[in-house]
């Protein structure tokens, strides 16, 4: 147990969080910083003396290193602080988000508003789109990789599997073959994932997923899929707007060529949703002008005035439409005579 050790002269281990095949994650505490700051520290370790795999291991971990740290840029996902081997083992020292992830707020039975879905949506295409931008797949979005910040509630993503990834290259070169090993979770993998080929389009298949079942209440790999076209069977359980639904079947779609490219062309439409969405909320809210009950709030000398200025109105209204019943009637205006040149 390496509870209490300090790994890179820096971090000491406070607890266990997670332990995969391919890794462990820990709780630790930056003993060079004024008041010991907690991260996350993550354990890759090879489980190999080959020096073949150790280099392999050791590329695989720099060139996956320099895409968490560009990414961690942007303040939706948790920061690299640092990355380092000692004793063959390999580390990534991350922010520590304090909030709570999606399946807190997921769990089966429960089903979300169409208002809360479509805002859930937002934040996660909003964040995927800048990981799209970067041409990095994520490859592993669902609820327990989606935490919810407790300082703003704004949607951080987490977890983008470099420790998996690199954990199943080292298994390929281990293996002297190259077998498929998808990276990711069941339900809210695509086609094309499972089979080892991801695209951008298939971290949209994921959200799709996550928003429906944020929806229904229904797990993912619970959903039944047609037979015929192998597409989600899911808009039967839940009444929505048209535009989302179609959205979300879009983003689902079992063919990758038929989904939304990128999250940046998803995030658009969610935003057009919204926005009529408000923009008809507004209108519908809109007060009615009520002139007896404005009157009735007026103090008694505007009411006085009001009255003088209606029965003002009133009197000049009826003297136009007795004025208009009394007045002869005008004479008919004889026609002119024909010019000359009309006369026969």
């Amino acid at each position: 147990m390496i509870i209490g050790q300090i790994f890179g002269g820096h971090y000491r281990v406070i607890n266990l969080l997670g332990k995969g095949g391919f890794g462990e994650t820990y709780l630790a505490e930056d003993i060079h910083l004024p008041d010991y700051p907690q991260r996350v520290l993550k354990l890759l370790n090879p489980d190999s003396n080959d020096p073949f795999v150790l280099q392999t291991a050791r590329r695989l971990f720099e060139t996956e290193s320099k895409v968490l740290y560009k990414l961690g840029t942007n303040d939706r996902i948790p920061e690299l602080f640092s990355h380092f081997e000692e004793n063959g083992d390999f580390y990534l020292v991350q922010e520590l988000i304090v909030g709570h992830d999606l399946t807190q707020e997921i769990t089966p039975g429960k089903c979300l508003s169409e208002h809360e879905v479509l805002h859930l949506l937002h934040d996660i295409l909003e964040v995927l789109s800048f990981v799209h931008q970067q041409g990095v797949i994520h490859r592993d979005i669902k609820p327990s990789n989606l935490m919810r910040r407790q300082s703003d509630g704004k949607i951080m993503l987490i977890d983008f599997g470099a420790v998996k990834q690199i954990g199943t290259q080292l298994q390929n070169t281990q293996a002297s073959t190259n077998p498929t090993i998808p990276i990711g979770t069941e339900g809210y993998m695509p086609s094309e994932q499972m089979n080892g080929h991801p695209k951008l389009a298939s971290d949209i298949y994921a959200v799709g997923m996550v928003g429906i079942q944020a929806l229904t209440g229904v797990s993912p790999e619970q959903l039944p899929k047609d037979q015929n076209t192998l597409e989600v069977i899911w808009r039967n359980r839940v009444s929505i707007n048209s535009n989302l639904a179609t959205v979300l079947d879009k983003m689902i779609r079992y063919r990758y060529q038929d989904r939304y490219p990128s999250a940046e062309a998803a995030l658009q439409d969610i935003k057009g949703i919204i926005s009529a969405s408000l923009s008809s909320t507004v209108v519908s809210r809109a007060p009615k002008f009520n002139f007896l009950n404005f009157l009735s709030k007026l103090p008694l000398p505007a009411k006085l005035g009001m009255s003088v200025i209606s029965l003002g109105l009133v009197t000049i209204t009826i003297m136009a439409v007795a004025a208009n019943q009394f007045s002869p009637s005008p004479q008919p205006t004889a026609s002119p005579e024909p010019t000359e040149k009309w006369k026969w």
